[in-house]
């Protein structure tokens, strides 16, 4: 079986792109011996895993393996790593471990026996409602990967490269930030397409059938990942997928517990869970109050899809253009910050910034009066004050 799989990964390898690499790529050679990507279903972990070979790994002993392989049906993971470890491996790059069972146990297991060895994994956004990231806490350092900014689209579609710009940068002077920008490419050229097909990289393989295939993720991730990972019951599983369907059509969902629970015939708790499953599953972003604690069981004040992109797809032809802008907004800074729901505006940053989104007519009525307090504007090229190009936000990370 050795032979085998040594055979598939270097062919693997062998094809991963290289024009286009994201930053995360350097994350994995600053992380230490066991190092582990987590992210939402179709954001592009096992392409990164593949380019690191290829591009960090070229005269190291490597192999890559996906859990989901009969293969391992037959043969555990110890085990194979015992037998790549002999054969002189350095490196062993690992794909899907939540689709294997005891995944995290057999992970230490190999950090502790083979301290040579660099295992690095990709997993499930859900890994830690699983035992796995606890057991593996004092040993590997776990990555989120979010899907696409506007700013790695960009460089997608053009290849043309821009620096990430930080959030304070923005902030204090996002007038001259915004004109070196778009004296290079007209962003809101691509604004819109990206909206609509662009967060997962997949997108560039063929944007033909783009809708098709992250129809065929949201249900690949309800159906497999949310399956493994929290071990729900099949009828649990259809109610996810109906409260999906409910937010899909009323978003920003801002939930009444007690008329849903009864209306899909659930109970509270089981209702506030799947809510939770959702957002761990990179499908939802739920906003809660800077107030309240969060946990398993707390209600969410406001629910929104993860992106615009999910919106186009689920409810096509139907997409509130407010909620598209709140929406993006919210996909590009939660990867990177702590965002709540406030009492005033549409988003509270790091308890300490206040944010509105609208379109070119918004005025700044709703956040009158409040300290450090800026607007969000979509359609404009450049801002003034604190009004802020909505594109430049894509350039977060």
């Amino acid at each position: 079986m050795m032979d085998y799989l040594f055979e598939i990964s270097e062919r693997l390898i062998s094809h991963a792109p290289e024009a286009v690499v994201r930053n995360q790529l350097a994350q994995l050679s600053e992380g230490g011996r066991m190092i582990g990507i987590k992210g939402a279903r179709g954001v592009g972990k096992s392409t990164l895993l593949l380019q690191f070979a290829r591009m960090k790994l070229q005269d190291k002993k490597k192999i890559y393996v996906s859990l989901d392989d009969i293969a391992f049906a037959q043969q555990g993971l110890a085990d194979f790593a015992d037998a790549f470890v002999k054969r002189g491996g350095e490196y062993l790059l690992i794909d899907e471990v939540h689709s294997y069972s005891g995944w995290a146990r057999e992970m230490k297991n190999i950090y502790d026996r083979y301290p040579g060895l660099h295992v690095l994994f990709t997993g499930s956004s859900m890994l830690q409602l699983s035992e796995g990231l606890g057991e593996l806490s004092r040993r590997a350092v776990i990555y989120d990967l979010p899907g696409l900014s506007f700013r790695e689209y960009i460089q997608f579609a053009t290849g043309k490269t821009f620096d990430v710009i930080p959030l304070s940068s923005i902030l204090s002077d996002h007038q001259q930030i915004a004109k070196t920008i778009w004296q290079e490419i007209r962003p809101l050229q691509h604004f819109e397409d990206y909206l609509r097909g662009g967060y997962y990289p997949y997108y560039f393989e063929n944007p033909q059938t783009y809708d098709l295939r992250l129809r065929e993720t949201v249900v690949r991730v309800i159906e497999s990942d949310l399956l493994l990972t929290t071990g729900i019951s099949p009828a649990s599983m259809e109610k996810v997928k109906q409260l999906l369907h409910i937010i899909s059509h009323s978003v920003p969902f801002k939930p009444n517990i007690d008329k849903l629970a009864e209306r899909m015939q659930t109970g509270k708790n089981n209702l506030k869970a799947y809510f939770r499953y959702l957002d761990l599953a990179g499908l939802t972003r739920s906003l809660f109050s800077a107030k309240k604690g969060i946990s398993l069981l707390t209600k969410p004040e406001k629910v929104y899809l993860s992106h615009p992109n999910i919106m186009h797809s689920l409810n096509p032809g139907e997409v509130n253009p407010g909620t598209q802008r709140e929406s993006f907004l919210l996909s590009q800074l939660a990867p990177i910050h702590t965002v709540h729901e406030p009492d005033r505006g549409d988003f509270l940053i790091d308890r300490s910034l206040l944010l509105e989104v609208g379109g070119k007519n918004k005025t700044a009525a709703q956040i009158s009066g409040e300290e450090n307090a800026w607007l969000a504007i979509d359609g404009i090229e450049t801002g003034y004050g604190n009004r802020i190009p909505l594109w430049l936000f894509g350039f977060l990370y």
